[in-house]
C-alpha cells in the first residue's frame, strides 16, 4: 500500500512523507524534529523502524533546517547528490552530521529505497545544486519537482511519466510585484532561477496531461505573494480553456503551507 502526506510546504518549510509496504521515507525536513514526530504520531506511522531514510531536494534552509537534528535523533541515513552533501557540510550548523549514514545518488541514476525505484533528476533553481525525484512501484508513480526556476527537458520528462504529481506553483504575479519584497528579491523569485508562478505551473501541467494522471499537488505556495484559492483558481481556468477540468480528469489540490494533508492511500 502506497501511502502520501506533505507535513508542510511553503516558503517556511517544507517536508513530505512517502511510504510502501516495504518502509517509509522523508522528503526533506524543512521543519523542526518534533513536529515531523508529532504529525505522524497522530497518524499512527513511527519514524523508528519505519522511516528508512531522508532525500533532500537542495540545502535552502526551508528544506533542510531539521535535517540535522531528525538525522541524529533517528539515525537516518540521508540521501543526495554529492553537490547537495558538500553544499550542507558547507553550512557550520550542519557538520555535525558527520558520522551519519549519507549515501550519494546520481542524477539519472536508479535507487531503491523503502520499496521504491527512484530517479533523482535535475531542476534548475538558485541553490549549490537542486534535484527532484521520481518514484516508481508497480503502475505506481510520482515526480516531486520543487523550487523550479524554469521547464527543463529533464522536469518535463518526469513530470510527464508521473500518475501522481507534486508541482511548485509558488507566486501570483501581480501579488509579487505588488508587494512588499525588496526589488531585488522579487527579480529573484521571477527569475529563470528563482520559482515557478501559478500561471507558468498551469500550462506546464496543460503540456504534460495525460489520461493517466490521478493526482497533482501544488506545493512551495508563498505565504507573501500567494494564496491557495487564488493559486486554484489560476489552474482551473487556464486548464479549463485546454480541456481539461478538476475534478473529471484528476484531482487538483494546492498543499498547505505550514499544516499537513490528508494521508493519502494512493494504491495498494
Amino acid at each position: 500500500m502506497v501511502q502520501f502526506m506533505s507535513l508542510a510546504s511553503g516558503s517556511s518549510g517544507n517536508c513530505y512523507y512517502l511510504s510502501s509496504g516495504e518502509g517509509g521515507l522523508l522528503i526533506d525536513a524543512g521543519i523542526p524534529t518534533r513536529t515531523i514526530a508529532r504529525t505522524l504520531d497522530f497518524q499512527g506511522i513511527p519514524i523508528e523502524g519505519h522511516i528508512m531514510g531522508v532525500l533532500v531536494t537542495h540545502e535552502h534552509a526551508d528544506h533542510i533546517k531539521g535535517l540535522s537534528a531528525l538525522a541524529l535523533q533517528y539515525h537516518l541515513p540521508v540521501y543526495t547528490t554529492g553537490r547537495i552533501q558538500q553544499a550542507i557540510d558547507s553550512l557550520r550548523y550542519y557538520k555535525k552530521m558527520e558520522g551519519l549514514p549519507r549515501p550519494t545518488v546520481e542524477v539519472g541514476e536508479a535507487f531503491c529505497l523503502a520499496g521504491f525505484e527512484i530517479v533523482p533528476f535535475e531542476v534548475p533553481h538558485d541553490s549549490v545544486a537542486n534535484v527532484g525525484y521520481y518514484f516508481r512501484r508497480g503502475n505506481f508513480s510520482l515526480t516531486l519537482a520543487t523550487d523550479v526556476g524554469h521547464i527543463t527537458p529533464e522536469v518535463h520528462y518526469y513530470a510527464s511519466q508521473a500518475r501522481h504529481l507534486i508541482l511548485e506553483a509558488n507566486y501570483d504575479p501581480e501579488m509579487l510585484w505588488r508587494g512588499r519584497y525588496p526589488q531585488y528579491l522579487k527579480e529573484r523569485v521571477a527569475g529563470g532561477n528563482g520559482h515557478l508562478s501559478n500561471l507558468e505551473s498551469a500550462e506546464f501541467l496543460c503540456d504534460i496531461y495525460h489520461p493517466e494522471l490521478e493526482r497533482v499537488w501544488l506545493c512551495h505556495l508563498s505565504r507573501e505573494n500567494n494564496h491557495p484559492e487564488l493559486c486554484r483558481k489560476t489552474f482551473e481556468e487556464v486548464l479549463f480553456r485546454r480541456g481539461i477540468i478538476p475534478p473529471s480528469h484528476f484531482v487538483l489540490e494546492p498543499l498547505k503551507r505550514s499544516t499537513p494533508s490528508a494521508l493519502y492511500t494512493l494504491a495498494d
